[in-house]
């Protein structure tokens, strides 16, 4: 079954979605990479993290994954999938022309698909690490996970060893939302993750990519990166990341700049552009509520508050929505962003900012038009042409950062897979009882052309 799922994906994705496959192609005629540059990702295999690096001669294809459930969502794998095809079929054209296909042409895709990714374009994930790990009420560790103090905590901080399997959770949402099967799952790498939530989310999923990898015929087992957080930690102060808050952060005219990009009003300053964690371990951008002062052109200080705010609900039952539980307030002064230091003043960036130190060269955004996100990829978009001209965050070549707008394709909204009783696209994968179910669905991508011209939408 294995393979003619994956033929079947093929044939259908080479149909719908061919002009992303002619966009990618064409990226890649004029694609130059760097072999000198290394960029570090890793893996999970077994339960274990293994480093995995891989040189800039690569195009870098950035999917992406959610550390506020451990369990693989429906989403996340059609995002995956989608990813490989692109992938594989961009490297399949890329080499022998782009023609129209043909069922030789098909097989031959269908052999790249069944290895993992190694050739010119590879696909990834980006794992962002300040999220809150219940965003979007659907991790059956819930219940424990606010009772820990631990809901506005980043997905980073949290601890495991106060965590327990929600039964009730489990018992509301069977078939649904989780499997028996991944209860089973999470509970055995609850125990054995070390007290790290990363670590349990992330040898989750690697499990189950590996035996969808048998199912779909498509090696799944993609390699991983962890920002913006685990990158601060490990960076010294001139690290990138380090560089692009002080930057941002040199004056008002920096600041406005940015408002800009996140075409915003500099009226009532709100929006911080990376966001204190509180002493108390509150970090979630959902519950803060801050403002920022100046002295003339200097910045002076930036005011925190976090309080108890909902998050989101999820798609099973609307009235249960998710909590971020925090209560805490401080100032922090305007020198600590102007000579910024992760390890004294622990910080989450707005993603647009941090997204810029991310290898992709190509982004696969979810639905993006039906489930929002437009003003962030307008904001991803807008930060970098003001970056390129050099007037707000400088030496980017030292720092091997390109400001060229990564190609941009979107899972197709009216094409998301869903479970087929429930209609959600957050079903866990293991409440999919034949993936025939999906694939049937089809699989389209759109390539967000206006974005890399620069048009605002």
């Amino acid at each position: 079954m294995s393979s003619e799922l994956a033929k079947t994906l093929v044939n259908d994705f080479l149909k719908t979605s061919w002009s992303c496959v002619e966009a990618l192609v064409r990226e890649l005629a004029n694609f130059k990479g760097d072999e000198k540059r290394k960029v570090l990702f890793y893996c999970f295999r077994n339960g274990r993290m293994n480093d995995v690096v891989l040189d800039g001669s690569h195009f870098f294809l950035r999917s992406s994954v959610e550390f506020s459930n451990p369990q693989l969502t429906v989403e996340e794998v059609q995002g995956i999938i989608a990813a490989r095809l692109l992938e594989a079929c961009g490297n399949y054209f890329y080499r022998y022309g782009l023609h129209k296909p043909d069922d030789g042409d098909v097989d031959q895709i269908c052999e790249l698909l069944n290895k993992p990714s190694q050739d010119l374009v590879i696909s990834f994930l980006l794992n962002t690490d300040e999220i809150e790990p219940d965003r979007y009420s659907m991790n059956p560790l819930k219940e424990s996970i606010v009772s820990s103090g631990q809901s506005a905590f980043p997905a980073k901080s949290v601890k495991t060893e106060q965590l327990k399997i929600d039964e009730k959770f489990v018992q509301k949402y069977d078939g649904s939302l989780i499997s028996k099967s991944e209860v089973e799952l999470i509970a055995h790498h609850l125990e054995n993750c070390k007290n790290n939530y990363m670590n349990l989310v992330d040898a989750v999923k690697y499990d189950q990519l590996e035996l969808l990898s048998q199912s779909f015929g498509i090696s799944l087992f993609l390699c991983s990166l962890r920002i913006p957080l685990t990158t601060l930690e490990k960076e010294t102060s001139e690290g990138f990341l380090h560089h692009m808050i002080r930057e941002t952060h040199k004056n008002y005219d920096s600041i406005a700049s940015v408002y800009n990009c996140m075409g915003r009003s500099m009226k009532n300053k709100t929006t911080l552009l990376t966001i204190p964690h509180s002493p108390k371990g509150y970090a979630s951008k959902r519950a803060i509520r801050g403002k920022i002062y100046f002295d003339g052109a200097k910045l002076k200080n930036v005011k925190v508050v976090y309080r108890t705010t909902p998050l989101y609900p999820n798609a099973i039952d609307p009235n249960d929505i998710s909590i971020a539980k925090a209560e805490d307030d401080f100032w922090v002064e305007g020198e600590k962003f102007v000579n910024y230091s992760y390890k004294e003043t622990p910080s989450s960036p707005q993603f647009f900012l941090y997204s810029l130190v991310s290898p992709e060269n190509a982004a696969l955004w979810h639905g993006i038009g039906a489930f929002g996100a437009q003003q962030l990829l307008n904001s991803y978009v807008s930060i970098r042409l003001v970056s390129a001209k050099g007037s707000l965050i400088s030496n980017l070549d030292a720092y091997g950062i390109t400001t060229r707008i990564p190609l941009q394709f979107n899972l197709s909204p009216q094409h998301m897979w869903f479970h087929p009783i429930h209609h959600n696209i957050d079903a866990s994968i293991g409440c999919i009882d034949n993936l025939k179910d999906l694939v049937k669905l089809g699989m389209k991508i759109e390539h967000l052309s206006a974005y890399r011209n620069a048009m605002v939408i």
